[in-house]
């Protein structure tokens, strides 16, 4: 298991265990985690599953590949650590990842 801790703009933690393969979307759709909305299910074609990767995990999970990026576009509130959960697969090396869920994803 993989020990994923998401933070909502109130800064109220929630953590949470996904299984390795899963993506950080399902994860979070899974425990409930209130602000990863997913309106298109993990297919990469809308960005309301867009999160913050804390600034010391973004060298582990990686930058957002081009096609990805091009969705970051349409988030509000993009920065230089927004990636999309369902572009995330859940590893070992992922174990404790500490993730911030954006203010309102529901304006997209």
């Amino acid at each position: 298991m993989v020990n994923v801790h998401f933070i909502q703009p109130d800064n109220t933690r929630q953590s949470v265990e996904g299984s390795e393969g899963m993506t950080l979307m399902e994860t979070a759709r899974e425990a409930g985690i209130p602000g990863i909305l997913a309106e298109c299910g993990g297919g990469a074609i809308c960005s309301t599953c867009h999160v913050h990767i804390a600034a010391e995990w973004i060298g582990k999970v990686g930058p957002a590949p081009e096609m990805e990026q091009m969705l970051l576009e349409l988030a509000p509130g993009r920065d230089e650590n927004s990636r999309l959960s369902c572009q995330i697969v859940l590893t070992a090396d992922l174990d404790g990842l500490t993730v911030t869920v954006p203010e309102e994803q529901s304006d997209y």
